[in-house]
């Protein structure tokens, strides 16, 4: 091993492992293509990575130009775009240099992109290892962030084409400019008297608001990082006070660092109104000129207090920040509020927020899933940080302790920050393992040799006889006391680190090769066919609309379903969806979630009419596993309480059971149902134990009492597959309706008229009179679609038999 300390064997050595490792993070996110790329179509993962294609497409029709303003969802509004241009730009500019243009082509260049992006993090890795530390340091970063399982691995996979591995690869790249800069500075500080010296670090600090323009353009959320760089500061500048130590380096970079983005963002342009700092906005500005302003007056105080007790200046910084704040709030309520709404923004839930899965909180069980022993490691970095800098204190150090202190507190808030921490996670991972090595393999080597104690080197004597003995540190590392202690710290970082390599690959190759695509199927199929068999909505789907002239053609029309399918209906049936997964057209009284769980057709049918619905599209899954989201949208305190009850049965395996509410909710109607009058009494006569005496159903298309008709809604097409396989139920898994005014037909008692969906399907469709007239949905004559009526109405106590044409019923008009 001596070779390796000659400089040439050793950048090969480097180079050859970093490429080694990025070999294995590029094929480990390579795996998903064997069973997501299929002929002419990419089953991309997830719901957001089909919007990114939605605007790749569009954007690749007038490349560069970007979409701010999209019409073709959140019917009737539209939808502003609050993310950067960024990474949709670098996947259009690999399609046009590839010659990709047929959309399975785009999808499949498009897919390759974010394993790129997870194979870049590896070199990249390893500088900040070898910066913060030595070459060993990031070596060892390069490896672990190769392999390192969780939502960093999995948004980082072929065909999640969604920018959050960007957000991960750009902020890093800001951390590691940034740290290049306070490092440089730190042993060369700029002096204003010598301009000489401003040089090197002006030009660190341009680079460094480069990457934090970088990490911008792709998403807002690259604040956070500004919230980093200004705490890092505060603690900085007061760890120098103490030190009697000039602060002037900071100053100096975070000056240019966030004009560079002030200058950076304003070029740009602000692309929404308001401040908040989820979106390009003024506040953004604000929040780097007060980085800024900040920094000075932390300087002018270090400055005016330097001959004062040290308590003063911390004592001085806290009155400054309460004084600060009254008088804001004071001066500026409204301004004091978006601030405190913005703070809540990234770190506050309700409990709406657990219904979306990139935002739940983060659990012990959900870190030790994704990171295991790495949390181990990460915490003994964290240790072996704070115990170098008691000693003698490394701003860029300091700057990876707060670095990682908020991105783990908001990992902790909100989960999707996750596939940020992989980062800190294999940075101070690697840290620890480094200083093991450092400490512990003299000691090991000892041990092994069988050697108590090793003797002192003499170098050389001094002018007065003394000995000198030899000392070789890294960094900070500490030469160990004992000669066990040390053994031991090497063997437990060798085993994690083998632990923690080994659990991360084996989830991810699991992962990797067993995952299926986002889409099922049965929504391919039916989205095809709405867009093949609905009428066009008068909107260009690859033009880009400007939101201030825009207005939607009076052909247009939304399509109604849960959230989650939003960008799904826009993509494949290029139809425009009234909710989106942006959580948009979702909560409120003309929300999906109103929709769907309210039990009035007339108040759901008023939803639709104040929207522009036309079509509402249903699935198995908003009718059992998601009706809780949904019923949680709807009202945040109750929940599905009250609509299902889950229970465990005689074999110990928990089930739902199905409540009246629930039935006559609009989602069970719809889909079980299909609009139709069903009788009730066949389910449970009542739940058990702490649900004894409630009515209860344990299957969805068994009601417990009878269920009204919808009078306004009928199928036009459902999907092939029967989600309970077997013949005595066939209930299909997606299912399309129109919501129509439907045919008058004057009359008492029952009317019904037997159907046979596009599949095959057979069912009868029976209504109750109201006031002495039936309002039907499905007509018997000149149907255009493939859900047809085998014969006429029968109004059942009079046997009289009845036609409706398709006139009527789109049209509303009265049948004799």
């Amino acid at each position: 091993m001596r070779a390796i300390n000659d400089p040439k064997v050793r950048y090969i050595f480097i180079a050859a492992l970093i490429l080694i490792f990025s070999c294995i993070a590029l094929w480990a996110r390579l795996l998903p293509q064997d069973t997501i790329v299929m002929e002419n179509w990419v089953n991309l993962l997830g719901n957001d990575p089909w919007y990114t294609l939605r605007q790749l497409e569009a954007s690749l029709a007038h490349f560069p130009a970007y979409p701010w303003f999209d019409p073709m969802t959140e019917y009737p509004t539209g939808n502003t775009i609050h993310w950067g241009p960024l990474f949709t730009t670098i996947i259009g500019a690999i399609c046009l240099l590839s010659g990709a243009v047929a959309r399975a082509d785009v999808m499949y260049i498009a897919s390759l992109v974010p394993p790129l992006m997870g194979m870049a993090m590896v070199p990249l890795m390893y500088f900040i290892g070898k910066k913060v530390a030595d070459w060993k340091t990031g070596l060892l970063a390069s490896a672990f962030i190769a392999v390192v399982s969780g939502q960093y691995f999995y948004r980082s996979l072929f065909g999640f084409v969604d920018h959050h591995i960007a957000e991960t690869l750009f902020s890093t790249l800001f951390a590691l400019a940034y740290i290049v800069a306070i490092t440089f500075t730190r042993h060369n500080p700029p002096d204003f008297k010598n301009t000489a010296t401003l040089t090197k670090p002006a030009v660190l600090s341009v680079l460094a608001g480069i990457a934090y323009l970088l990490g911008l353009f792709v998403m807002p959320t690259m604040i956070l990082f500004a919230l980093i760089v200004a705490v890092f500061t505060v603690v900085q500048f007061v760890v120098d006070f103490y030190r009697s130590r000039s602060s002037t380096d900071l100053l100096f970079i975070n000056a240019i660092v966030f004009a560079v983005a002030i200058i950076g963002l304003l070029a740009f342009g602000l692309k929404h109104g308001g401040l908040s700092l989820s979106r390009y906005s003024m506040g953004h500005v604000y929040a780097y000129l007060a980085v800024i302003a900040g920094t000075g007056a932390l300087y002018a105080v270090s400055h005016v207090l330097k001959d004062k007790p040290k308590h003063y200046y911390p004592l001085a910084l806290a009155g400054g920040a309460i004084a600060g704040s009254l008088v804001l709030y004071l001066a500026s309520g409204a301004l004091f509020d978006v601030l405190i709404g913005n703070f809540y923004s990234f770190f506050g839930e309700k409990a709406t927020t657990l219904t979306i899965q990139e935002a739940r909180p983060w659990d012990f069980e959900s870190a030790w899933t994704t990171f295991h022993y790495g949390l181990l490691l990460m915490a003994g970095g964290a240790g072996v940080l704070v115990y170098r800098n008691w000693r003698e204190e490394h701003p860029h150090q300091v700057f990876v302790l707060i670095w990682s202190a908020i991105i783990l507190f908001s990992t902790m808030r909100h989960v999707r920050y996750e596939y940020y921490l992989a980062a800190n996670v294999a940075l101070l991972a690697a840290i620890f393992v480094g200083f093991a090595l450092d400490a512990g393999s003299p000691a090991l080597m000892g041990l092994l040799a069988g050697k108590k104690k090793e003797e002192p080197v003499v170098e050389k004597k001094g002018k007065k006889g003394k000995t000198k003995r030899k000392q070789e540190e890294q960094k900070g590392a500490i030469a160990p006391r004992s000669s066990s202690a040390p053994a031991v710290l090497l063997i437990a970082g060798i085993v994690l680190s083998l632990l923690f390599a080994g659990s991360s690959l084996s989830a991810d190759l699991e992962l990797g090769s067993g995952i299926g695509g986002g889409m099922e199927r049965d929504w391919r199929e039916a989205l095809e066919w709405m867009g093949e068999n609905t009428p066009d909505t008068g909107v260009d789907y690859y033009a880009i609309y400007d939101r201030e002239t825009f207005e939607y053609p009076e052909e247009s029309y939304g399509v109604m379903s849960w959230w989650d399918y939003g960008h799904w209906i826009t993509f494949v049936a290029k139809r425009i969806p009234n909710a989106n997964p942006f959580q948009h057209g979702v909560a409120g009284p003309n929300g999906a979630a109103a929709f769907f769980v309210q039990q009035s057709e007339e108040a759901s049918s008023a939803i639709l009419d104040t929207l522009g619905t036309r079509y509402v599209v249903t699935d198995i899954m908003m009718d059992t596993s998601k009706f809780w989201a949904m019923a949680t949208w709807y009202d945040e305190e109750k929940g599905s309480s009250g609509y299902e009850f889950r229970v465990a049965n005689q074999q110990g395996q928990t089930i739902s059971l199905y409540t009246n509410e629930y039935f006559q909710t609009m989602i069970a109607r719809l889909h079980n149902f299909d609009g139709s009058m069903v009788e009730g009494g066949a389910g449970f006569p009542e739940a058990l134990g702490e649900y004894r005496g409630v009515g209860v159903s344990q299957l969805p298309v068994v009601p417990v009492e009878d269920v009204p008709a919808l009078r306004h809604y009928r199928l036009i097409h459902e999907s092939p597959t029967n989600v309970f396989n077997t013949d005595q139920i066939d209930l299909k898994y997606v299912k399309v309706f129109e919501y129509v005014p439907g045919a008058v037909i004057n009359g008492e008692g029952t009317i019904e008229v037997t159907m046979v969906s596009n599949t095959g399907r057979e069912f009868v469709y029976r209504q109750e009179s109201i006031d002495g007239r039936f309002i039907v949905p499905y007509s018997t004559q000149d149907n255009p679609y493939d859900v047809r009526a085998t014969g006429p109405y029968r109004i059942i106590a009079t046997g009289e038999m009845i036609g409706v044409s398709e006139d009527a019923v789109v049209n509303g008009m009265s049948v004799t």
